[in-house]
């Protein structure tokens, strides 16, 4: 038997819907004030994740799906940094920040969909403002 509601997210599909998406951790609860919980994107994140229909959570786990898979391949890439060929092989030198751009693109389609900024943890470079 599941321990979601047909339509919901588990909490710990929560916690990486938000890490995907850039956003900081929520805490155990509502209690105290931590000016991220005031944010209005993290807030519109918050509703979209606990109202949205089955398809679109249905949609949003494949993206969780892809997401994992392509966080997963980051670390591995690292066994080859210290070998820039070998007989035919050629490293690619540049894989870990390809496959990470490859990661970053997917989180940011991924906010796209739910309808949210990225959060401060997917900003470019420079200013960022979430509101």
């Amino acid at each position: 038997m599941s321990d979601t509601i047909p339509g919901s997210f588990t909490d710990a599909q929560k916690v990486d819907i938000r890490r995907f998406c850039g956003y900081p951790a929520y805490g155990a609860g509502a209690a105290g004030f931590e000016s991220w919980r005031f944010f209005q994107a993290y807030g519109t994140l918050e509703y979209r994740m606990n109202n949205l229909s089955p398809s679109e959570v249905a949609v949003t786990t494949q993206y969780l799906s892809a997401l994992y898979a392509l966080e997963a391949a980051i670390p591995p890439a690292s066994d080859n940094l210290d070998t820039e060929s070998a007989a035919a092989w050629t490293h690619n030198a540049a894989e870990v920040a390809d496959r990470e751009g490859l990661f970053d693109a997917w989180r940011r389609r991924l906010c796209a969909f739910l309808g949210v900024p990225p959060g401060p943890g997917l900003a470019q470079a420079g200013v960022t403002l979430v509101v």
